[in-house]
């Protein structure tokens, strides 16, 4: 059985806790809470958590599924090198984002949700994973075209080569030929 990759997991609920924090920050401002400051943080701060965490990092092994629009903000991300490639930084990142959202209720989902993500983050940066950006993939479209000489003829299911008939001129592979008389019905 093969180890999971923990900073996966995190990258998937901090961008859910990014979107959480960004929605309860709206509904803070918009319901004129008592302390909507803090929701106005909240608005900020989602907001940088979904850039931050959008672009996928690559997996050890295996591929990895791209998301729409990744390569611009992954970029980004990766400008600002071991700041944003380092998980121990992300950890602590996370964790220092998190603390003002719970001061207020429609926050605190998120909050809680951010705060999940940074002790994932901690966890997979204690066993050395790190962020690098997903590189793109090569179209083997060429390759494909060379590896087929001659398209099979028969459909399948093709008998193995050994077994197969061969074609008798001016006749079909695998016709059968019966001497048929013909027959006329008569009605009287």
């Amino acid at each position: 059985m093969g180890q999971i990759e923990w900073a996966m997991w995190a990258n998937e609920q901090a961008l859910a806790a990014g979107l959480i924090l960004l929605i309860g920050g709206v509904v803070g401002v918009a319901g004129h809470f008592k302390g909507w400051e803090f929701a106005a943080y909240g608005i900020a701060a989602g907001a940088f958590v979904i850039l931050l965490e959008y672009p996928r990092g690559k997996r050890r092994k295996g591929t990895t599924m791209e998301r729409p629009g990744q390569r611009f903000l992954a970029a980004v991300v990766k400008l600002f090198g071991p700041l944003t490639r380092n998980y121990y930084v992300r950890a602590i990142l996370h964790a220092c984002l998190a603390v003002p959202g719970g001061f207020i209720l429609p926050t605190v989902l998120g909050t809680v949700n951010l705060g999940i993500a940074s002790l994932i983050y901690l966890l997979a940066a204690f066993r050395k994973e790190e962020w690098n950006p997903i590189q793109a993939q090569q179209s083997q479209k060429g390759h494909v075209g060379k590896s087929i000489h001659q398209p099979p003829t028969n459909p399948p299911p093709r008998p193995p080569a050994e077994h197969r008939r061969k074609p008798v001129d001016g006749a079909v592979a695998g016709a059968v030929h019966v001497n048929a008389i013909p027959v006329t019905l008569s009605s009287n």
